[in-house]
């Protein structure tokens, strides 16, 4: 019984025992890992984390539960704009026709876009960030420097975009030059009072 358990020492002993080098594959899934948890919690083109823009709203319901307040135009079935239960503060997300189409930060989101752009950030980090694939158009209620900042993932240059396969992202930039909503999806990320 003695030796068996010193036989068991030495080969936990050689087992801790490393040949100096590292494993490049353990190494490449850690970092793998660590960009796809950075990517998970940030705001892209297609969604955030587990919520895909396109997936159905009993699956979005199921991840992150509903809201008893959601504001709808209209039949609710066709569209609607809340803040889901289980969701982070300051997240919204738009329904249209049982479908997810548009995922919205607001004040109290303390989540960035996939450029780091958070909301309260300066329209200036926006256009350093995306330069010429930038689209600007104006705000349709506030006067300049407030602008709407569009980028669309696929490098789609039209001044409204209707394709459903799109994604994108658009900033939303106040009187004061500083991003008061960040909208990504499809088209719906072009709507400017809701659901319309």
């Amino acid at each position: 019984m003695r030796h068996t358990h010193l036989s068991l020492l030495a080969l936990l002993a050689l087992a801790a025992c490393g040949d100096g080098t590292t494993n490049d594959s353990a190494s490449s899934s850690s970092a793998a890992a660590t960009t796809e948890e950075t990517s998970d919690r940030s705001l892209t083109p297609q969604g955030y984390g587990d919520m895909r823009i396109g997936m159905s709203a009993n699956d979005l319901t199921a991840l992150v539960g509903t809201s008893p307040n959601a504001q709808n135009t209209g039949d609710p079935e066709a569209c609607m704009y809340f803040h889901p239960d289980q969701a982070p503060a300051g997240v919204l997300v738009m329904v249209e026709a049982g479908t997810l189409t548009r995922i919205s930060l607001t004040d109290g989101a303390d989540i960035s876009s996939d450029r780091g752009i958070h909301v309260g950030d300066a329209a200036a980090k926006v256009k350093a960030a995306y330069g010429d694939t930038l689209l600007e158009s104006p705000h349709k209620y506030v006067e300049a420097p407030a602008a709407y900042l569009t980028v669309w993932a696929d490098g789609r240059e039209a001044p409204y975009v209707s394709a459903p396969e799109a994604r994108g992202i658009r900033y939303e930039i106040g009187a004061d030059g500083k991003v008061t909503a960040i909208h990504a999806g499809g088209p719906a990320i072009q709507y400017v009072e809701g659901c319309s």
